[in-house]
């Protein structure tokens, strides 16, 4: 699934972190709980260094408990991570998060300083509710809608630390789909960038294998079919989801599917684990060094072909 997700407020975004950076001690990342490793931009990875992270999985009342535990562990094994999940709905959760700034940078307390902080995150995961929570006051654009935020503000949340709140930037491509598709079936992408129906799809078929009785239980459903395209068209004849003739709906049940899922009506549904990581970290990195090996070749070609015109 090919996506358009990099306009030119992410790139500026891009330069002003980098930018900024160097002065930041603590850099707190927002993760979707339900797809905290499709959620995770690797751009911050590289931008924040060796700086100590904070990762937040936000909408963890939405996402498998048991799974969020396992990612806590998962991503608390990387050097200066600590992780946490939490939920907005909950603002005693979120106000924890300054006396966990203060432990991971005990330093910033003993000179009497701002612990100066960067938050990040994709769009869509919740990060200007986040610190609007914090600072007590409306102070960032919140939405349903991905990418609210368009420039960089800096928040003193008079407490001993110091925001520095970014626009939620994407990275150019995602190199493995499956991603993608998590990415969208969350909602981090405006639904007009997306095909409901190959979305959809892709949700049903993961639904079916790893929550089959949470299908079951929310669609009223006796047996469940084998494949996504018929558990579509089930979940269409159950809730009136028809075209005239009686055909079914695809792109209305598609809709229904999603935004159930999205609002955590069928159940608290993570979409991977730490194993389906590792295992998709390790594909991607293979497809990705076979395509560099077929490109450096074509280049060693072309300096032959042009060596040969100048010897002749």
């Amino acid at each position: 699934m090919a996506i358009q997700w990099y306009p030119g407020h992410m790139h500026k975004a891009r330069k002003e972190i980098e930018e900024v950076m160097p002065q930041v001690d603590l850099v707190i990342e927002v993760l979707d709980a339900r797809i905290p490793f499709s959620s995770e931009n690797p751009m911050v990875q590289k931008l924040r260094g060796g700086k100590p992270c904070i990762k937040l999985l936000n909408k963890s009342d939405l996402a498998d408990p048991e799974t969020t535990q396992k990612w806590i562990e998962y991503l608390e094994q990387e050097q200066g991570v600590k992780a946490m999940a939490i939920t907005t709905l909950q603002a005693s959760q979120v106000k924890k998060i300054p006396d966990l700034c203060r432990k991971f940078v005990p330093s910033r307390d003993k000179v009497e300083k701002d612990i100066r902080t960067m938050i990040m995150g994709i769009p869509n995961v919740g990060k200007s509710t986040i610190i609007n929570t914090l600072a007590g006051r409306t102070i960032a654009k919140t939405g349903n809608e991905p990418a609210v935020t368009k420039t960089q503000q800096r928040i003193n949340l008079r407490n001993g630390i110091v925001l520095s709140d970014t626009p939620g930037i994407l990275w150019p491509k995602v190199d493995n789909e499956k991603s993608s598709y998590r990415l969208a079936v969350t909602g981090a992408i405006k639904d007009t960038a997306i095909e409901y129906e190959d979305v959809a799809m892709f949700a049903a078929e993961y639904f079916l294998e790893a929550y089959p009785e949470a299908i079951k239980a929310r669609y009223k459903l006796k047996e469940l079919p084998d494949t996504d395209i018929e558990l579509l068209e089930a979940i269409g004849r159950k809730r009136g989801a028809l075209r005239p003739g009686g055909r079914i709906d695809l792109h209305k049940v598609s809709e229904l599917l999603l935004h159930e899922y999205r609002s955590g009506k069928i159940g608290q549904l993570t979409l991977e684990t730490p194993a389906m990581a590792i295992e998709e970290k390790a594909k991607v990195a293979e497809i990705l060094a076979e395509k560099e090996a077929k490109e450096e070749l074509k280049r060693e070609q072309e300096r032959l072909k042009r060596s040969g015109k100048r010897l002749s």
